[in-house]
């Protein structure tokens, strides 16, 4: 347990996996999103495996420090909460999440203390009904139904996305401007003073009777316009150059 009085992050359990290159890609996935805690059961070609370690690529760490297991019981002997990912539909009577809610609730769990673990299916088959039922609850990713079949590292990274959702603080939407130096309004509206100007000259607001609701419609343009004050100024800079081109 942590230091702060809070579980481990959730185990990532391959059942079986087929594969060494499946398990590393496994294991850049879990390590995309800050996941280290990897569990192989009966893993096919025998461990440590060398196509594992070469696809992993830089997330080297997550298989030097991956626990191997002879069977399931063993794996999540320690664990106080067990998902299963499955795309079929079973004949267990358990509780179905989406991966979202799943790990939301690994989170909850998590800070309470308790253990999780995650399990995933063989490349071919998926987990067997005896596996299934030795978890909590199942998580059942939102396919389409016509190709359902999920890769098991695409399984594993959609996983610990959610994780990292949950586990962390996630900028939903960062418009790129932080630190800007802002046109004020007076700036801007100099700005519209300017073009309105050198636009009446030029005889733009035509007929005249249209003049007046043409000009109200440009500066509801300018005041939508979120400018720095670099972006006036080349704005101004660039009406005088055409201005003295015509001169």
């Amino acid at each position: 347990m942590t230091a702060d009085n809070q579980g481990p992050e959730p185990a990532m359990v391959l059942v079986r996996p087929q594969m060494g290159e499946n398990i590393g890609a496994a294991a850049r996935a879990m390590l995309n999103f800050g996941m280290t805690r990897m569990r192989i059961v009966a893993p096919r070609d025998g461990w440590p495996n060398p196509s594992a370690v070469a696809m992993a690529s830089g997330a080297g760490r997550v298989l030097d420090a991956a626990q191997v297991h002879d069977d399931l019981a063993e794996a999540v002997g320690d664990c106080d909460f067990v998902f299963a990912t499955t795309a079929r539909g079973r004949d267990l009577t358990k509780p179905v999440y989406s991966p979202e809610r799943a790990m939301e609730m690994a989170a909850e769990m998590r800070a309470q203390g308790r253990k999780v673990a995650v399990l995933f299916g063989p490349e071919r088959t998926g987990l067997e009904n005896d596996e299934v039922a030795k978890a909590n609850a199942i998580i059942s990713v939102p396919v389409n139904p016509e190709f359902a079949s999920l890769n098991l590292a695409q399984c594993v990274l959609l996983t610990s996305y959610e994780w990292r959702r949950q586990a962390t603080d996630v900028t939903h939407e960062d418009d790129g401007m932080a630190g800007a130096d802002w046109a004020s309004a007076i700036e801007v509206e100099k700005l519209a003073d300017h073009y309105e100007a050198r636009l009446d000259e030029a005889g733009f607001f035509f007929p005249p009777e249209k003049a007046p609701g043409m000009k109200v419609t440009m500066r509801n343009m300018w005041s939508r316009f979120s400018m720095t004050r670099q972006d006036v100024q080349i704005l101004h800079g660039a009406l005088r150059q055409l201005l003295r081109s015509k001169s």
